[in-house]
């Protein structure tokens, strides 16, 4: 899938929640959208979920 495809179906989930859900359900999805996107790139970039169970293991000692 094309970036500019991604980014037209992320526009328009966004002015669905504005339009139907109002302002807190556009920020809703704007926000679990950029959490969304920010797992992906990560992952995308040879990210492990081992990674993230060692460096929460780290954070707690």
């Amino acid at each position: 899938m094309s970036r500019s495809f991604v980014g037209m179906v992320a526009g328009m989930a966004l002015a669905f929640a504005g339009l139907f859900g109002g302002f807190g359900a556009f920020l809703l999805v704007a926000a679990l959208g950029g959490i969304g996107w920010a797992a992906g790139r990560w992952f995308d970039e040879g990210g492990r979920v081992q990674d993230l169970r060692d460096g929460y293991g780290r954070s707690r000692r």
